[in-house]
């Protein structure tokens, strides 16, 4: 999915990282990772991007919550014939395949921040017992182990925990790291309690996949009254972006296909969010912060809400799409740690999510764009997201009122 422009132009301008409202730190703070544990950390001030990341970010808009079924991850059992698998079937299939793994871990960003938390922070993970919830490979477990974890249990659902197993044996840690094949919800670990949790259990639009609410039920199920979720801090922004030789490519193309019309495939693909990388060039408005969610405090239905939204353009321009990003921070550590996804940043694999309108908005310098954004789990799949965009402009040359529907999958 890759696109013409690129995302990996650092911003100088990100004096106001919302981080600093979030957090209530006394100035604005730039995340940075310094070295600390030999080699392991060289690249840690390239791969801190919270650096490059931060645009204005309006904060007083209140949200309002809507509840949510706890989703099911799927038992370890046998996988079905191709003709009865449903979706959620196919997602841990998926992470059975060593392709995914690599794309993970090659991501930087991602597990480098992970691996200097952990590492920078030894004192947290000191002699106590972690629970990896969706451990993978189990690498981060591994770094658990080796900034003196007492015992780490990795929890893996796909048939990953088999190879997990023989990279802890492989690399010395099968005294300290054990590996637990199948479902949160359905296993017993050895241990009544743990005192930290760590998972990296982000999707694309942060909550596509779901998993968020796995790593609830195990924090209600077994950390102890005082421990740590890691991260325990997620929030979902909003933009709007001029988008249109893209938007021609990809949305319009289906109007005249070879002198066909096959614009009912234009109509399936607006529904269908694209998740690709965006320049910050294309960027017209100024940042909406949609949710912020407390991992450590939050209930499973906290992950479905209604958010409004009020997007201002920064200069005259068209608006094609509204783009989606998140960040994770780490607020328990001796400094505040975390990345962000979003388009000022260093390139992530969760890229950023696009959401193309039905309308070109004509938009000049001041006007602004509301609604609000409704998301919610499919019924069918709680893995699935279901998205609705309710949006209206009120401007010189744009006067429109429309909700759209979205459904990634």
């Amino acid at each position: 999915m890759g696109r013409r422009k690129s995302n990996n132009t650092s911003s100088s301008n990100n004096q106001d990282s919302p981080f600093s409202n979030d957090m209530e730190l006394h100035q604005p703070t730039k995340i940075r990772f310094p070295d600390e544990d030999d080699v392991a950390l060289d690249a840690a001030a390239e791969t801190s991007n919270h650096d490059e990341s931060m645009c204005d970010v309006d904060t007083s808009v209140s949200v309002c919550d809507k509840p949510a079924e706890d989703p099911q991850c799927q038992p370890n059992v046998s996988i079905p014939d191709s003709d009865e698998k449903t979706s959620a079937d196919y997602y841990f299939d998926s992470y059975s395949h060593f392709g995914i793994h690599e794309e993970m871990l090659k991501d930087v960003v991602r597990t480098k921040t992970y691996q200097n938390v952990i590492y920078q922070n030894k004192f947290l993970l000191k002699d106590k017992i972690v629970l990896d919830v969706g451990a993978g490979t189990g690498i981060l477990s591994l770094f658990c182990a080796k900034a003196g974890a007492k015992h780490v249990y990795a929890v893996e659902c796909s048939h990953m925990a088999n190879t997990a197993k023989e990279i802890v044996e492989a690399n010395g840690y099968s005294n300290v790291v054990t590996v637990l094949k199948g479902k949160i919800e359905e296993l017993e670990l050895p241990v009544p309690k743990v005192d930290i949790i760590i998972s990296e259990w982000m999707g694309y639009f942060l909550l596509f996949e779901n998993m968020l609410n796995t790593v609830l039920y195990a924090r209600d199920k077994w950390l102890v009254d005082d421990g740590l979720v890691l991260p325990d801090k997620a929030s979902l922004y909003l933009t709007a972006i001029e988008d249109a030789e893209y938007k021609e490519d990809k949305i319009e193309f289906w109007n005249n296909v070879y002198g066909f019309d096959m614009s009912c495939i234009k109509r399936q693909a607006m529904t269908e969010p694209l998740v690709d990388t965006v320049d910050q060039n294309q960027i017209v408005t100024n940042c909406q912060l949609l949710k912020t969610m407390d991992i450590s405090k939050m209930g499973p239905g906290d992950a479905s809400f209604t958010a409004p939204f009020k997007l201002v353009a920064e200069r005259d321009d068209y608006i094609h799409a509204l783009v989606a990003y998140f960040d994770v921070s780490f607020t328990k550590c001796h400094k505040l740690q975390g990345f962000s996804t979003g388009p000022r940043s260093r390139a992530t694999h969760w890229k950023q999510t696009v959401l193309y309108l039905e309308d070109v908005l004509t938009v000049c310098e001041g006007e602004t764009v509301t609604g609000n954004m409704t998301v919610s789990q499919n019924k069918k799949n709680p893995r699935d997201v279901d998205i609705t965009l309710k949006y209206s402009i009120n401007g010189r040359r744009s006067v429109v009122s429309r909700v759209q529907n979205y459904k990634m999958r």
